[in-house]
């Protein structure tokens, strides 16, 4: 195996090791802590322990970190190995390689500032930087975005889940505050879908691996 065979299957190795075993306890907190709701509402004794709806919210934003640090990492390594590299970027066209390189830490930095974010307009608007970096880095040609079947794309797949994550990391105040309990059905509705998304991901993944490899810059 080359390094460069090696590379294609990080962001694979990646997301089997770290991130669906965080999806698996995610879901199951999600599960507790509806259960212990439910419970509480009813006026019954719930046998489901009271941290549940704590590690539920932790391990969330652990996910949340994990599937936009993934997709990055997904999205890094054919721009700069086919669109920079190959493509010869950085004589032909400086400031695009420069920017494109640039909107890897500067997503990330985004990300980490939403993490800080307490006020509204500022989650809002770390949250917009973050998601228009992942749409932007993916809108480069050397992605293989398989858009002419862009209901089974993994590109597509990833990220529109990326960007739930980033919607539930930017919400999550409001889901505590909100009395009316908007915010939380919402949560509930758009993560269910997502987890829709990640079970999908996991079958387009392992089909997409080897034509990815094969895929040629237009």
């Amino acid at each position: 195996m080359t390094p460069e065979d090696f590379s294609y299957i990080i962001h694979p190795a990646i997301a089997v090791i770290f991130v669906f075993p965080l999806i698996g306890a995610v879901t199951h907190f999600a599960l507790q802590t509806r259960q212990r709701r439910l419970e509480a509402a009813a006026g019954e004794k719930s046998k489901v322990p009271a941290t549940v709806g704590r590690e539920h919210l932790r391990l969330g934003k652990w996910l949340a970190a994990a599937v936009v640090s993934v997709s990055l990492l997904g999205l890094l390594q054919p721009i700069l190995l086919k669109g920079i590299i190959e493509g010869n970027l950085f004589a032909e066209a400086p400031f695009e390689a420069t920017f494109l390189l640039l909107m890897f830490p500067a997503t990330a930095a985004s990300l980490a500032l939403l993490y800080l974010a307490r006020q509204p307009l500022w989650r809002g608007v770390f949250a917009t930087l973050t998601g228009m970096g992942l749409v932007v880095l993916g809108c480069n040609e050397a992605i293989f975005r398989r858009t002419y079947e862009w209901y089974v794309s993994h590109y597509y797949f990833g990220i529109v889940v990326a960007l739930l994550m980033v919607l539930s990391l930017a919400t999550v105040e409001d889901i505590y505050r909100d009395r009316s309990l908007a915010w939380r059905r919402a949560h509930a509705f758009l993560n269910s879908v997502a987890f829709l998304l990640f079970l999908a991901q996991g079958m387009t993944g392992a089909r997409d691996l080897f034509e990815i490899a094969l895929y040629k810059t237009p």
